[in-house]
């Protein structure tokens, strides 16, 4: 992938563009991401936060070989203040998202028979009778109501401590420390206290399940500090962001549902025919913007041409899965929802050694969501018109706050 510069001499670096964090309503596509890919398959970004600048990747082939290729790594970026979208980052060591070889297997293996297809489907039928429970009251309640609050939010959430090992006592404060860890609307002090809650929550009870032989996530952690395979610390750092990780699902469902709703011909396909089901979910992942801005960054190791420009050992460089989902030359006609296309090889989960772990836990519970709300509130529509659905503000994950519909 890298290009032959005997033949293609190195151009110049291109400017350094300021990249403001946007408050995107609805679905629709960042327009600064949209220039960005427009100008060129290589830029220079500047975020809200940290200092300096960084290169950002944006072709679906340039993105599978970063994020794959050991020249770009993740462990520096937690010795420096990268340009970001985050105006808080203290990764904690442990953290899956900022571990390279042969760590990242280490760690990832501790944990890794929670999140295989056996330990997910394992967990379908409990995860189906939570939701038919949810959906259960949803109806005897009656129309309308905020599916955010009723369903999207509290299910992800169950799964989620279901997969972790979290006693049901402990469930209401944990779905409080991630509110406050993932809302935009609280403080650095505020943030770190639900961090401090919540990671101290795991220290105790990490500690309490050494020599456990069960499968939930904590088990598994415990168990693996007992054997000397992670440190405590390790643990506790793998355990959090796998907590939060149910609110990505929240957010993701809830743009899904607006885009069905708000496209009548589109959710009657679905509706009348279930075995588009799996097509389409994979397309409405390859469609939404999932996040705002771009991820963590990588830093390379050492200097890589691509495209005719050097990016140099130490140079930080960022890659945009929501760009690489909407390049025309892996998707035709990229805009349009195509419940048809195939193949679909979207990065919706990511690529490479740090492709989501929990994608198929996300799946899952993404087939479930749809199908039963489908299938058990057949005529489900807005209750307000689509301008007036509140979105997130100031998020790193994007989606509806609030998701009101009647039936």
């Amino acid at each position: 992938m890298t290009e032959d510069t005997a033949i293609r001499p190195l151009l110049g670096p291109p400017p350094v563009r300021h990249w403001p964090a946007l408050d995107i309503t609805g679905t629709d596509f960042d327009p600064v991401l949209a220039e960005l890919m427009r100008e060129g398959p290589i830029s220079r970004i500047q975020l809200p936060h940290g200092e300096g600048w960084a290169w950002l990747v944006t072709r679906y082939d340039d993105v599978r070989m970063v994020t794959n290729d050991p020249r770009f790594t993740r462990a520096p970026i937690t010795g420096r203040q990268v340009t970001r979208v985050a105006a808080h980052f203290q990764p904690r060591r442990g953290s899956l998202a900022f571990a390279d070889q042969p760590d990242h297997n280490r760690l990832r293996g501790a944990v890794a028979p929670a999140f295989t297809r056996r330990g997910v489907e394992r967990l379908r039928v409990l995860a189906r009778d939570t939701l038919d429970e949810m959906v259960d009251a949803l109806l005897a309640d009656g129309p309308p109501a905020d599916l955010t609050e009723r369903v999207l939010e509290p299910f992800p959430l169950s799964v989620i401590c279901d997969v972790m090992g979290v006693p049901a006592a402990d469930r209401e404060a944990m779905r409080a420390w991630t509110r406050r860890i993932v809302s935009p609307e609280g403080d650095a002090a505020a943030t770190a206290e639900a961090k401090d809650g919540m990671y101290g929550w795991f220290t105790r009870t990490i500690r309490s399940r050494y020599g456990s032989t069960e499968e939930d996530v904590i088990s598994l952690l415990g168990a693996a500090v007992g054997r000397g395979d992670i440190s405590e610390e390790e643990a506790i750092g793998l355990a959090g962001p796998l907590q939060i990780g149910g609110e990505a699902v929240t957010a993701n469902t809830g743009q899904m549902l607006f885009l069905l709703l708000t496209r009548p011909r589109l959710l009657e396909r679905l509706r009348t025919d279930p075995a588009v089901r799996p097509r389409a979910i994979d397309e409405l992942l390859r469609h939404i913007p999932h996040r705002s801005s771009v991820g963590l960054a990588r830093i390379a190791q050492e200097d890589v041409d691509l495209h005719g420009v050097r990016i140099s050992a130490g140079d930080a460089v960022y890659v945009s899965y929501l760009a690489a989902n909407r390049d025309p030359g892996v998707f035709p006609d990229p805009e349009r929802i195509d419940v048809d296309r195939t193949p679909n090889p979207h990065v919706a989960f990511g690529h490479g050694p740090h492709h989501c772990m929990g994608a198929l836990l996300a799946r899952m519970q993404t087939e479930l969501l749809i199908d039963t709300l489908l299938d058990r509130l057949p005529d489900l529509r807005l209750a307000v018109p689509p301008e007036q659905v509140p979105w997130r503000r100031g998020t790193l994950i994007r989606g509806p706050r609030a998701l009101p519909v009647t039936w």
